[in-house]
């Protein structure tokens, strides 16, 4: 799959199925409609692209009442490609952008810029300055002849709507089983391994280190973990993503996994971190004594769960 980063280049801008939206997580109303904008580029002999946001865009405007992410983009990227797309355009949000009226956001950038010949949005798509954009505009291009639109409404599950709010409610409540449903696989976090302070190592409990891309991630706590892309298998491990109260003062997220039976040096590896199960918030210790039992006891309910999930 082909990324561009901010505007199209001239040789980007061939003729392409569009997908407009933040797909924070990717989850299974989202590949629907990805689905659809495949299917429809085949049918057309057309690019299936998708032209997603970084930042979010709420996370421009007011970035302390931002949601929390889902997913970062290395792993919405790959869910698209997942997903059969073949042209991701990532458009940075900013003052400028954010200020384009509706018409020039339709003639300027699908138009103009990404040479879009049939589109795909949700029921609720706005765009544009203040939001003003709606369907009703979009359909108005199209009664001209502009492009083919193509309007998807929500998709549900048993009733429920699919939503990244759905899923972010499910991760902040520690409910992976809900989670993986709405999201169609099993939650994970991807990033490469960095050296750390060696913290870990000194209290008996080595980790592997991966930065947290952004600052208000969807998921906190202590849990049992699978990690791939270390070994020909996964490896079972605890992991902790917070912000490290015991050790840390500067408000710094991080996702750490201590592994069991794995010794082997991975830094600069990119990882795939797969959450199985929580075991407890995040807590603050008064000793390192304390915060290397309570590592301890984590780390052996891990690996009872992980060892009873493979033997059933």
């Amino acid at each position: 799959m082909k990324v561009t980063r901010g505007a199209p280049h001239r040789s980007d801008r061939a003729p392409c199925a569009l997908t407009v939206g933040n797909f924070d997580g990717v989850h299974r109303g989202h590949q629907a409609l990805l689905m659809r904008v495949v299917a429809a580029a085949r049918a057309r002999d057309l690019t299936p692209a998708v032209m997603t946001f970084e930042p979010h865009p709420r996370e421009f405007f007011a970035p302390n009442q931002a949601p929390a992410r889902v997913s970062n983009l290395r792993d919405k990227l790959a869910a698209f490609d997942r997903c059969g797309i073949e042209h991701s355009f990532v458009q940075h949000f900013n003052r400028r952008f954010s200020q384009l009226s509706p018409s020039a956001f339709i003639e300027d950038v699908l138009l103009a810029g990404f040479s879009v010949r049939w589109l795909l949005v949700g029921d609720d798509f706005r765009f544009g300055a203040q939001r003003a954009g709606d369907t009703a505009l979009l359909a108005d291009y199209a009664s001209r002849g502009a492009f083919e639109l193509e309007v998807m409404p929500a998709i549900a599950h048993d009733g429920e709507r699919i939503s990244s709010t759905a899923v972010r409610e499910a991760l902040a409540a520690g409910d992976l089983t809900r989670a993986s449903m709405l999201l169609n696989r099993a939650y994970s976090i991807s990033g490469r391994v960095l050296h750390g302070r060696k913290l870990g190592r000194s209290l008996g409990f080595p980790t592997l280190n991966l930065k947290i891309e952004h600052s208000h991630p969807a998921l906190r706590g202590i849990f049992a973990v699978r990690v791939h892309c270390i070994g020909e298998r996964p490896v079972a491990g605890v992991a902790s993503i917070g912000l490290r109260p015991t050790l840390e003062h500067e408000g710094r997220w991080l996702l750490e996994v201590h592994l069991f039976d794995f010794a082997d040096a991975v830094y600069g590896r990119l990882v795939t971190v797969e959450f199985v199960q929580k075991l407890r918030d995040e807590q603050k210790y008064e000793t390192l004594d304390a915060l290397s039992a309570a590592i301890g006891d984590d780390a052996a309910k891990a690996r009872a769960l992980l060892n009873n999930a493979v033997a059933s």
